[in-house]
């Protein structure tokens, strides 16, 4: 059976933290400011909360706010300069395109903005499917929910997935339901549930699976 290798999008595809994700962190904490009415410190550390709760600050707002998901995502993934902050990844294309299998990605960032960021990458027409977190129903990664919704969706089991991914909660559920699961991390110590380590996703040239 093929393989059917699962990206996440920021900071495996691409490194997100660099740039962009300094400016979209800001972008939440006045958002929630904005719409709690909270001050700019206290609406930071309740993103953070969120964040490291749920994986996912808007799952948070949705469930203790009744925040409305689009446009919590419209308002804080603008972003008009990304094409100056997308920091590109070398041989991506040619790497990608040599992988045997299918190939989709599975983010927990909108739509718009990933359909963005994988044409600046120039590798969107590498990926059958984008599942993005409105693809979820909004049960972002790590979360068991949004992962079978994608199963479902492509048509796959997850012993023939291959995830690949900078966050260990999400590679966690991956592995829990039956996928083999690559980190994209500089971090040398990894957990039992990661089948492979990677310090980018480049070397993924190298491994032998």
């Amino acid at each position: 059976m093929a393989n059917v290798w699962i990206f996440d999008l920021d900071d495996t595809l691409h490194d997100a933290s660099a740039q962009i994700f300094p400016v979209m962190n800001r972008a939440m904490t006045q958002y929630i400011q904005s719409q709690l009415g909270l001050a700019e410190s206290d609406a930071h550390h309740l993103r953070q909360h969120y964040w490291k709760i749920y994986g996912a600050t808007l799952k948070g707002l949705m469930r203790h706010h009744n925040t409305n998901p689009h446009h919590f995502l419209q308002t804080t993934h603008e972003l008009s300069n990304l094409h100056e902050l997308v920091v590109q990844t070398k041989r991506l294309r040619n790497l990608i395109k040599n992988l045997k299998g299918r190939k989709v990605i599975f983010t927990n960032a909108p739509s718009n903005y990933a359909l963005r960021v994988l044409d600046l990458l120039n590798i969107s027409d590498l990926f059958e499917v984008v599942f993005s977190v409105e693809s979820s129903k909004f049960h972002a990664k790590p979360s068991v929910r949004g992962f079978q919704g994608l199963l479902k969706y492509i048509k796959a089991k997850p012993s023939d997935c291959i995830m690949l991914e900078d966050n260990l909660a999400a590679l966690m559920t991956a592995k829990r339901l039956g996928m083999r699961t690559i980190w994209i991390s500089r971090q040398l110590q990894k957990p039992g549930f990661v089948d492979f380590r990677l310090s980018s996703v480049s070397a993924l040239t190298h491994l032998q699976l």
